[in-house]
């Protein structure tokens, strides 16, 4: 049983991937703002809350954008908790990215490590991260204002799901492409594109008929 992120890592791919990022086009969608350097909660933190509020600013009700940390929430006993910090997220206010990034917290848990779970009262971003979370999920929308409509975002997999992968969700779908969001530093891996391939495989045996347009 493992979610499609840690699959992909007890997998030994080819030299290259089975899908080589170099075969990918790059398109650069410039916004002229620089990220600041050295933000003062971790990386994965940062993109969870990107990808929640991107959700949440297209327009999806907070208890379906934020799914997945209140899951987590409700697993630790921290449902109130997180229910008051959603109740905080208005938009891309200092006060909405914080608790979002609070919220993100909650994330490690329904990923199936509770281990790795900090309290999240101790999650407290500094300016640069608010502001990175702010300029990160702004590029999402323009992204997804010059590549749209959505017609499907933050979905699961239901019917796609194996005894080898139980677990693991999508970002968005356009009529004719299946999209994955990253907050990353560097380019695409292998991971990346093989994520991407197993999304897809799940999705065109999953109940969403969504996928049946999906070519990219």
């Amino acid at each position: 049983m493992a979610s499609v992120t840690q699959r992909i890592k007890q997998i030994k791919q080819p030299f290259g991937g089975y899908i080589k990022p170099r075969e990918f086009c790059q398109t650069q969608l410039e916004d002229g703002i620089e990220l600041k350097e050295n933000e003062n909660i971790h990386a994965s933190l940062i993109g969870a809350a990107v990808d929640y509020l991107t959700r949440f600013m297209v327009k999806t009700p907070i208890e379906e954008a934020f799914k997945t940390t209140l899951i987590g929430a409700a697993l630790i006993k921290k449902k109130e908790m997180a229910i008051f910090l959603a109740s905080n997220i208005q938009g891309l206010d200092a006060e909405s990215i914080t608790s979002a990034c609070k919220l993100a917290g909650f994330d490690v848990v329904y990923r199936g490590n509770p281990r790795l779970y900090k309290p999240v009262e101790e999650i407290n971003p500094d300016q640069n991260a608010i502001f990175n979370v702010k300029t990160l999920v702004n590029r999402n929308l323009a992204f997804l204002e010059k590549y749209g409509p959505i017609i499907k975002q933050g979905f699961s997999f239901e019917g796609g799901y194996t005894n080898l992968i139980t677990a693991g969700d999508g970002d968005f779908l356009t009529e004719d492409t299946l999209w994955d969001f990253k907050t990353s530093k560097t380019g695409p891996t292998n991971k990346h594109t093989l994520q991407l391939l197993i999304y897809y495989l799940m999705g065109k045996r999953s109940v969403h008929k969504e996928f049946d347009t999906i070519e990219n």
